[in-house]
């Protein structure tokens, strides 16, 4: 059975990734995996320079130490991230779900993402991770490396987590947006829910042929969707719309642009994550 795999650690996103994978297990009827990472710094003590006026005893029973205390990190590093796997189980035992699997993996996150989404019907992530910094509403170091390494579908949770009943879909008529549709027509996740079609430009015939197919498609797998095309530019006409309109659920396409285009001029999906206070489901 494919599962939900949702990555954790010890950032106040934790208990939201956990609430919100517990909630799509809910809606899928299948179970959770919940992973930690231990990265590299979390494991192993910073290169020594042991030069300069240092006595070879001396240089010895410091490497000894060194080493010793290498062990120590390890071993505190291995606990506390059994300690906040069994906190994520409690959190989606306690949501309803009965089916939860933990890994405690050692190394590098979008490593362990590659092997992990094999299994896993979609990823759940938390927008920002425990180095972030919250005041320049920093994101996580290594989403965006996750969204754009995933084959499967990036759920990126916000802060708190909130039942999802309202869902916006941001749509240009590209491949990624495109992916979304054809997704969500498929799967029972969005069954129910009240879902928006949003473009964000001129109102041409072409754009409302574009809308009008994709609210075809949603129909195709029982959605209903409403079709808005708005002025502006995208960063911020999608977010003033999910402002205004109380939308619980932001879905889009990801990244359909080379790093060094979004590098000069800047990135539609980057801007979401950072400005939008709602999760943000991704489709590459």
């Amino acid at each position: 059975m494919m599962t939900i795999a949702a990555f954790i650690d010890g950032s106040v996103y934790a208990q939201s990734v956990c609430e919100h994978a517990a909630w799509i297990a809910g809606r899928l009827n299948t179970g959770v995996e919940l992973v930690h990472v231990l990265g590299r710094r979390e494991t192993a003590s910073a290169p020594s320079d042991l030069s300069g006026n240092i006595a070879l005893g001396a240089r010895s029973a410091l490497l000894k130490e060194l080493s010793e205390l290498d062990e120590q990190r390890a071993r505190l590093a291995q606990k506390r991230g059994r300690a906040i796997l069994e906190d994520g189980e409690a959190v989606v035992r306690a949501a309803g779900i009965d089916a939860v699997a933990s890994r405690l993996r050692n190394g590098d996150l979008v490593e362990t993402m590659a092997e992990v989404e094999a299994e896993a019907e979609l990823i759940v992530i938390g927008k920002r991770g425990e180095a972030a910094d919250f005041a320049r509403l920093h994101l996580g170091s290594n989403l965006e490396r996750a969204v754009r390494s995933s084959n499967k579908p990036v759920f990126v949770a916000s802060r708190a987590f909130l039942p999802v009943e309202r869902v916006l879909v941001a749509y240009d008529g590209g491949h990624s947006s495109m992916k979304a549709v054809d997704a969500m027509a498929r799967s029972p996740l969005f069954a129910g829910l009240e879902v928006t079609l949003l473009t964000v430009g001129a109102k041409t015939d072409e754009a409302v042929r574009r809308l009008d197919d994709a609210r075809a498609v949603l129909a195709a797998g029982g959605i209903e969707a409403e079709t808005k095309v708005v002025p502006g530019q995208a960063e911020t006409a999608i977010a003033d719309r999910v402002e205004t309109e109380r939308y619980e659920l932001l879905v889009m396409g990801a990244y359909g642009h080379s790093r060094i285009r979004s590098l000069i001029i800047g990135s539609t999906t980057t801007e979401m994550l950072r400005s939008c206070k709602i999760p943000v489901m991704l489709f590459r």
